[in-house]
């Protein structure tokens, strides 16, 4: 298995390689004066125009410009975000625990729960509770996540004034800024920083502010793992090796958790592997509705203003979790069928 992993790590530099060009490619779509735009920062550098754009190389060739990007990155400079007003790679770091935090909560909920709903669905198929199950996949994932995300907003914090939006309440958002030497940011995630700083009320505060959030990525995102761990578990109960473990005697749990819920579980690693690549630029929706300002929330607002560093920096960040996500999936494959070899 070692020679895999090696040469998918090598094969990563590639695919990295692939996505720059890729993404750089489309950002050079767009006229010089277009890109120029994302560095004004002043009404009087709007009218110099051309001045910006002979400063910047904007009207280089593109594998001018491209090289330059690329040498500039091995220097360890990914540019300046001008959404963040600050180095790139300080903002990323700054963002990405974030995001991480939130998924940290909302990934293994979404694996698990759907493992245990598609199994529980399949295993009573044509039941009340796999009808049930099934209405809630459908409208879960029928559910526009921004849509779903404003329902709850406004139902628990506009009516019940709970679950206010943010990373952290007003008070304690406040105490971390105006006395930043008594909080110290260990990792960038409240939950865990609050239990370092010996400050359980404030890891309590963010978990508070984590619940709708979660709760509006897990009940959108976990459909999609249900329904193929049911279609899986249905497809297994009808082979023969399960018809022949029945006749031999096998339990129920030891028929449907150990033959057939083990065997369906291989196409919801994919899934759930793609699920969690994906949720690691954050789910934009939901951090730009919550005010959670992680790499999803930044993304959207470099977007918008076409901050081309900032787009690059998470381009290649999305390629490296992508790579390692598949790798991990892959290794999963090997452990959970013996059959499946690594060569």
């Amino acid at each position: 298995m070692l020679p895999y992993v090696i040469r998918r790590c090598l094969l990563l530099i590639l695919v990295l390689i692939g996505v720059s060009v890729l993404v750089f490619g489309i950002l050079m779509t767009f006229s010089p004066e277009r890109r120029a735009a994302a560095y004004v920062t002043s009404p009087q550098q709007a009218k110099d125009i051309p001045k910006i754009i002979q400063q910047y190389g904007l009207d280089d060739p593109f594998y001018v410009q491209y090289f330059r990007w690329i040498r500039e990155i091995f220097r360890g400079n990914l540019g300046w975000s001008l959404v963040a007003a600050r180095p790139v790679g300080e903002a990323f770091w700054r963002y990405f625990p974030v995001t991480l935090e939130m998924n940290c909560f909302a990934a293994p909920l979404v694996i698990f729960c759907g493992i245990w709903l598609g199994s529980i669905s399949g295993i009573h198929r044509d039941t009340w509770v796999d009808h049930v199950t099934r209405i809630f996949a459908i409208i879960g994932w029928s559910l526009p996540t921004f849509l779903f995300a404003l329902v709850l907003l406004m139902v628990f914090y506009g009516y019940f004034n709970l679950f206010s939006p943010g990373i952290l309440g007003d008070a304690y958002s406040m105490f971390i800024i105006d006395q930043p030497g008594q909080f110290v940011r260990y990792t960038g995630m409240y939950t865990v920083d609050g239990l370092l700083n010996g400050r359980p009320d404030i890891t309590l505060d963010a978990l508070r502010h984590l619940v709708l959030p979660v709760m509006t990525y897990v009940i959108v995102v976990v459909a999609l793992n249900m329904r193929i761990m049911r279609s899986g578990i249905i497809e297994e109960l009808a082979k023969d090796y399960v018809i022949t473990a029945r006749a031999k005697g096998a339990d129920k749990h030891t028929v449907n958790v150990k033959h057939a819920r083990r065997n369906a579980l291989l196409p919801v690693i994919t899934i759930s592997g793609q699920l969690v690549a994906l949720s690691m630029e954050g789910s934009i929706s939901v951090e730009v509705v919550f005010n959670r300002q992680g790499i999803g929330w930044w993304l959207a607002e470099s977007a918008t203003q076409l901050d081309m560093p900032v787009l690059m920096c998470i381009c290649l960040f999305m390629g490296v979790v992508f790579v390692v996500t598949n790798l991990v999936v892959d290794i999963l494959y090997a452990t959970i069928d013996p059959r499946i070899r690594l060569n």
